[in-house]
C-alpha cells in the first residue's frame, strides 16, 4: 500500500479547494461527499489511526496543525475533519479483528456521537441497542459510527462503583443507523450535524468501546494521551484556524474601506490599527499557551502517564484558545464595517462559526470550574478531563 502523505501538507493543498466550495458546503448543509472522498483519500481522516493500521499514529502538534490548516479554508470542513479523526482513535481500543473491519481502509471515515443517549440490553454475547443522537456531525459521510449507551441487563440499567450507570460506545455499520435531517443551525451550517437513529439492532460485546474504562491495545503515547483532551484539541484547531482566517480576510478588507465623506483609508485609523493588533496579539498568545500545553501532555505521555495537573492544563488552554478565537473573529468582523454583513463576505460565515464552535461542551465556561478544581488541589473527576 503506497505511503499515506505528510498530513499537514496534504491539509495545506487542500486549503484553496476546501475554501472555493465553502458556500456550497453551507447551502447543501452538509460536506459534499466528493470533498468528504478527496480529503480521506489524502488520509486526513487517519491523524489517529494506529500505525499499525496504516494510520498517522500522529504527534498531538501535528493533529491540531493540520486540522486548523484546513479550518483556514472553511471551518464546517475542518469541523468534519476532527469528528472523523478523533473518532477513529477507537481504532486503539477494538480487538484487532474489528479494527481492521472498521479502520482497514484508508478512505473509511468514522463518526457518531459520544453522549450515552441510547440504551443498550445484554443478549446473546453482545447488545440490542435502540437510541437517538443529537450532533453527529459529518455523519452523511461515514461507514461507521458510534453512539454511546447506557448498558442494561434483565431490563435493569448496570451501576459502577460508584452509583452511576455504566456506559459504552457501540461501533454501527452505516445501514444500521438511520440519518435524520434536523441540521438548520445559524453556524457550521456545512457540518452536516444531524441526529442519527437506532432501531432494535444487536452489537457483539467486543466491538464496542468505553474510552473512560478501556486500555487501549495499542502501546504508543498517543494512546496514553487523554481521549477527552485530544478531542478539545481539535475543536481548538478548528476555531483557531477561522480565527486566522476572519483576521486575513478582515486586514484585506480594513485596506480596501474608505471612510464615507472624506474618502480616507479607513486602515490610517489609530483605533482600527490598535484593535488588529490586539486581536492578533489575543490570538497568537492562546496558540502559544495551546502548543506549550501539548509539548508538556505529550512529554508525560511518553514517559508514561500525565499528571491531572497537565491534563487539566491541555483542557483549559483548549477552551482558552477557542474562546479567544471567537473574540477574535468579532474583533475582525468589527474592523470589516458592514460589508462583512453581506452572503459574499466570508466574514460572516466565520463569525457564525466561531460562535457556533464555542456551544461545545468540551469547550464550554463549565470547564473553568472543572480545571480549576484540579489547579488548586480539590478532589475532581477526571474521566472527562
Amino acid at each position: 500500500m503506497a505511503t499515506l502523505p505528510c498530513p499537514l501538507a496534504a491539509a495545506r493543498d487542500l486549503v484553496p479547494v476546501v475554501a472555493r466550495r465553502a458556500a456550497e458546503s453551507e447551502a447543501a448543509r452538509r460536506l459534499p461527499a466528493d470533498l468528504a472522498a478527496t480529503m480521506a483519500e489524502a488520509g486526513l481522516f487517519r491523524l489517529v489511526v494506529p500505525k499499525s493500521l496504516d494510520g498517522h499514529e500522529a504527534h498531538p502538534a501535528v493533529m491540531v496543525e493540520t486540522i486548523e490548516a484546513v479550518a483556514r479554508g472553511d471551518a464546517s470542513a475542518a469541523w468534519c475533519l476532527m469528528i472523523g479523526a478523533t473518532t477513529a482513535l477507537i481504532a486503539a481500543y477494538l480487538p484487532r479483528h474489528h479494527a481492521e473491519a472498521v479502520l482497514g481502509d484508508r478512505r473509511t471515515i468514522t463518526g457518531g456521537v459520544f453522549a450515552p443517549l441510547g440504551r443498550a440490553e445484554r443478549e446473546d454475547g453482545g447488545y440490542r441497542v435502540a437510541g437517538r443522537w443529537a450532533w453527529a456531525s459529518g455523519s452523511a459521510n461515514c461507514a461507521w459510527l458510534v453512539g454511546g449507551a447506557v448498558l442494561h441487563d434483565g431490563g435493569r440499567p448496570e451501576m459502577d462503583a460508584e452509583g452511576r450507570p455504566r456506559h459504552r460506545m457501540m461501533v454501527f455499520q452505516r445501514d444500521q443507523v438511520e440519518l435524520i435531517d434536523t441540521w438548520h443551525a445559524a453556524g457550521l451550517r456545512g457540518t452536516g450535524s444531524g441526529d442519527m437513529a437506532v432501531r432494535d439492532q444487536w452489537i457483539p460485546a467486543d466491538r464496542t468501546v468505553s474510552l473512560l474504562t478501556d486500555t487501549p491495545r495499542e502501546p504508543g503515547p498517543l494512546y496514553r494521551f487523554p481521549a477527552f483532551g485530544l478531542l478539545a484539541l481539535g475543536i481548538a484547531a478548528v476555531a483557531s484556524g477561522n480565527a486566522r482566517a476572519a483576521l486575513d480576510e478582515a486586514a484585506e478588507a480594513t485596506r480596501a474601506r474608505r471612510a464615507p465623506g472624506t474618502g480616507r483609508a479607513v486602515v490610517e485609523r489609530a483605533t482600527v490599527q490598535a484593535a488588529f493588533a490586539e486581536a492578533e496579539a489575543a490570538l497568537h498568545a492562546a496558540q502559544a499557551g495551546l502548543r506549550e500545553a501539548v509539548a508538556a501532555a505529550w512529554a508525560e505521555a511518553e514517559a508514561g502517564a500525565l499528571r491531572p495537573t497537565t491534563r487539566a492544563r491541555l483542557r483549559l488552554q483548549a477552551t482558552h484558545l477557542a474562546r479567544t478565537a471567537a473574540h477574535a473573529v468579532r474583533m475582525a468582523w468589527d474592523l470589516a464595517g458592514g460589508g462583512a454583513l453581506y452572503d459574499s463576505s466570508p466574514l460572516q460565515r466565520r463569525f457564525r462559526d466561531a460562535h457556533a464552535i464555542t456551544q461545545h461542551i468540551m469547550v464550554q465556561p463549565a470547564t473553568w470550574e472543572a480545571t480549576g478544581r484540579i489547579l488548586l488541589g480539590l478532589p475532581a473527576d477526571l474521566s472527562q478531563i
